[in-house]
């Protein structure tokens, strides 16, 4: 039996091409800490997810499309972007079974976007004309560069993994969190008053990035020493399970 932890990443979708990916970065961060990836199915199906999720030490919830609205009971605005239904009603489903399962989890962009929807919080659905701001928060290329900076919370285990109370971050999104989801907690806000990083307190271990440590990580300590703590934690659960 190998001793590296297996964690499902969700797929990314491109509707244009009716195609299902990955970028590079998601899988390269796992690798680099010992683990193996693998892309999940696009399926919201109980009876597809759970045998999968019982092979799992861990679940990665990718960036991409703008969360739906709907999920937080709010209209949608002319400002938010493209959704995907289909990603929504699998990752809402394989957020609940991964919890249930107490599975670590980590969130990138979207991925801390619709864990705290999903959780009951709600989202800005687009920055500009919401809540702007004279932060750069949808920069250009390259990715793997600190555009602003973003403050730790002090007893947060962000904080306590990096020993630092400011940090600088690449930045690519147009919304974010608005009000906190159910039993989670801010560990990274930025000057302008978002919230950029959450954990779930009363869980083994559920983090989520604003930000994009795929992008950077190969360069940024800081960004690698986020994907090791999320595969200790995973590699702990295996451990555990055997």
């Amino acid at each position: 039996m190998s001793e590296k932890p297996l964690i499902g990443v969700t797929p990314l979708l491109d509707k244009e091409r009716a195609s299902y990916w990955m970028l590079p970065g998601y899988f390269k961060g796992l690798l680099s800490g010992g683990a193996v990836p693998v892309m999940l199915p696009m399926s919201s199906d109980h009876t597809v997810l759970l045998p999968v999720l019982s092979a799992l030490d861990g679940v990665l919830f990718t960036g991409g499309q703008d969360v739906s609205p709907t999920i937080y009971n709010e209209p949608k605005s002319p400002q938010c972007g493209e959704i995907s239904e289909e990603r929504d009603r699998m990752e809402s489903l394989l957020l609940k079974l991964s919890m249930e399962k107490g599975l670590p989890i980590l969130g990138i962009c979207r991925g801390i976007q619709l864990i705290n929807a999903a959780l009951g919080g709600t989202l800005w659905q687009d920055l500009p004309t919401e809540k702007p701001s004279e932060l750069e928060h949808h920069m250009s290329p390259p990715y793997d560069r600190a555009v602003h900076e973003v403050a730790l919370l002090e007893g947060t285990p962000l904080f306590e993994l990096l020993k630092l109370q400011k940090i600088g971050v690449n930045s690519y999104h147009h919304q974010a969190i608005k009000s906190l989801g159910r039993g989670l907690s801010a560990m990274a806000v930025s000057s302008d008053g978002l919230v950029e990083a959450v954990y779930k307190p009363d869980y083994s271990f559920l983090w989520a990035v604003q930000w994009h440590p795929e992008f950077s990580f190969e360069k940024d300590s800081k960004s690698l020493k986020l994907f090791e703590a999320f595969q200790d934690a995973c590699k702990e659960f295996h451990k555990n399970k055997r």
